[in-house]
């Protein structure tokens, strides 16, 4: 009973800790290709449990059916060369197991990588989410509006989210609409997505970039097309204006709350060409802006200069 007792307490505590858990957000899936992601994690942990199963079994089979007795001491089995049969069952058995799991999880990303099915001719709207500095700046070309560590999209539209950033790479996700994407400086990734109900959802960083890592989150809001379509207008009406000066000085504020801007700032920084684009070509106005600090973010003047300099003398 003594040396129960570590192996029982650490059950309990687990048990407690585990019960005041909520539920994982990638598995409480709000649009099609969440489900879609959700379904194959699943259908993963299923099939694992399955083969966890069969091992436990036999492993108590083997252990009971071959222990060592009193009425069998000295018992030795007789010698066996092999079971071809055996053999060729433990060697297909994984390579069927690795040839299923690697059909689902290529069909998975095959699909959500694609409009959801559905939406296929509708219009996306188009958002474009960069990092920088530990937050994050969504753009919206299409209503001329521009937010800050916050994004709100309308239901049952396609959402096509352009990746980018300022700085270092940061990973953009929203757990309940799509996986995670990779958000790089010079470059556009695409995330596409389709939010089936409104609500408030969680969306952060998951790649680490630096001491502010853990506070890089934002709302993301889905609401009815009206609601948007509303919220949009007041934005215009009620919000400032971005100016220059106050991105290029919001680019190397560390933390920053929600923003909310009746412009944006692509008129004087565009986002880079789509697919790699290492200078050139009429994208300097954003290389300009796009200079971060080095070390993770942090905002030290001569580093910048520095960085300026290497920029300028590689065109």
């Amino acid at each position: 009973m003594y040396k129960r007792g570590p192996l029982i307490a650490i059950v309990l505590s687990l048990t407690f800790l585990l019960s005041g858990c909520s539920s994982l957000t990638v598995l409480n899936p709000k649009g099609p290709a969440a489900k879609t992601l959700s379904d194959t994690i699943i259908f993963s942990i299923l099939m694992m449990v399955g083969i966890l199963v069969v091992v436990y079994a036999l492993y108590i089979y083997m252990l009971t059916k071959y222990r060592a007795r009193k009425s069998n001491e000295g018992y030795e089995p007789p010698h066996e060369e092999g079971n071809i049969w055996l053999e060729i069952l433990w060697t297909a058995v994984p390579i069927i197991i690795v040839a299923v799991l690697s059909v689902v999880t290529v069909k998975t990303t095959v699909a959500v990588e694609n409009v959801p099915a559905g939406y296929e001719n509708q219009k996306p709207l188009v958002i474009y989410a960069s990092s920088s500095n530990w937050k994050w700046h969504f753009t919206y070309p299409e209503e001329g509006i521009e937010t800050v560590n916050y994004v709100n999209i309308p239901t049952h539209r396609p959402i096509e989210f352009r990746l980018y950033s300022f700085g270092t790479i940061s990973s953009f996700w929203i757990p309940q609409l799509h996986g995670q994407k990779y958000a790089m400086s010079d470059m556009v990734t695409k995330l596409n997505m389709v939010a089936d109900e409104p609500g408030s959802m969680l969306g952060r960083n998951a790649n680490f970039n630096g001491k502010g890592f853990a506070h890089m989150e934002f709302e993301a809001l889905a609401m009815s097309s009206g609601e948007y379509d509303k919220w949009v207008n007041d934005v215009k009406e009620t919000a400032p204006e971005l100016k220059e000066e106050e991105f290029n000085k919001l680019l190397n504020t560390a933390h920053v709350g929600r923003m909310t801007f009746s412009t944006n700032h692509f008129a004087f920084s565009p986002p880079p060409a789509e697919g790699h684009h290492h200078g050139g070509g009429g994208n300097e106005d954003h290389q300009e802006h796009s200079v971060q600090p080095s070390n993770f973010g942090t905002t030290d003047d001569a580093t910048a200069e520095e960085s300026q300099e290497h920029q300028h003398e590689g065109h």
